[in-house]
């Protein structure tokens, strides 16, 4: 009988080392979710105090690596309410917009406009034919937020930057650290970030707390307000 040389040993054990590493990868479920698949999250949006008053929905679609983002709030309070949408349009796997268009309705108030990022010449048309330089990789508050995302699953903390929301502001991201939160009656590990805007010569600042997930799914994102936190938080 023929036995084993040293050769067929360590061909032997390397089949079995791949076959086991195969079958281990073939068990891992698919990543979904930004930034590897199409992506619908649903918010419910939380006065203080925990009333609810109304629900915000964000989807991400991509075509090869073009990706359309949307975020839509139908919420408020009697005699008062808020729809708005916001639509980012973010060719290439840099994120950098091309277009932003935001239609806001807060009680009588309504906004209805669409930027427009020229790359080569670096400005933004605004309502009006009115042209605003910008960087050439600009991006507006909602693909910002995407790319923030993809920065913190790669273990990065988002770089400042100026982004487009009715013109230029810059905002700033600080990783706070990991905390433990509630997110449908249910304990979350989760990672905190602190986002400071300036706007009009003030500083507004908001949390988000990000899942340990490979997409970074928001789980939570609170706003302090004269009147108390407002949060928006993810529904399963």
């Amino acid at each position: 009988m023929k036995t084993f040389t040293p050769m067929l040993w360590s061909t032997a054990l390397a089949c079995a080392l791949m076959s086991s590493a195969l079958s281990f990868a073939a068990a891992q479920p698919a990543l979904t979710g930004f930034p590897f698949t199409d992506e619908d999250l649903n918010y419910a949006i939380d006065w203080p105090g925990g009333a609810n008053l109304g629900e915000a929905h964000l989807h991400a679609k991509h075509s090869g690596a073009d990706w359309n983002f949307t975020l839509t709030l139908d919420a408020g309070v009697p005699g008062f309410a808020v729809k708005d949408t916001y639509r980012s349009d973010t060719p290439g796997r840099e994120l950098c917009s091309t277009s932003f268009e935001r239609s806001t309705s807060h009680g009588s108030h309504v906004v209805r406009e669409k930027e427009t990022i020229d790359r080569d010449r670096g400005t933004a048309t605004r309502p009006g034919s009115v042209e605003i330089p910008v960087p050439t990789c600009v991006k507006d508050a909602l693909a910002y937020l995407f790319y923030s995302r993809r920065e913190m699953g790669q273990g990065r903390v988002p770089a400042a930057q100026s982004i487009l929301f009715g013109g230029l502001i810059d905002i700033r991201v600080d990783y706070v650290g990991a905390s433990i939160i509630s997110v449908n009656s249910k304990q979350e590990q989760s990672d905190k970030v602190t986002c400071t805007i300036k706007l009009k010569g003030s500083e507004h600042t908001f949390d988000v707390y990000y899942a340990r997930d490979p997409a970074r799914t928001p789980l939570l994102i609170t706003v302090p307000l004269a009147m108390g936190k407002f949060s928006m938080e993810l529904i399963r």
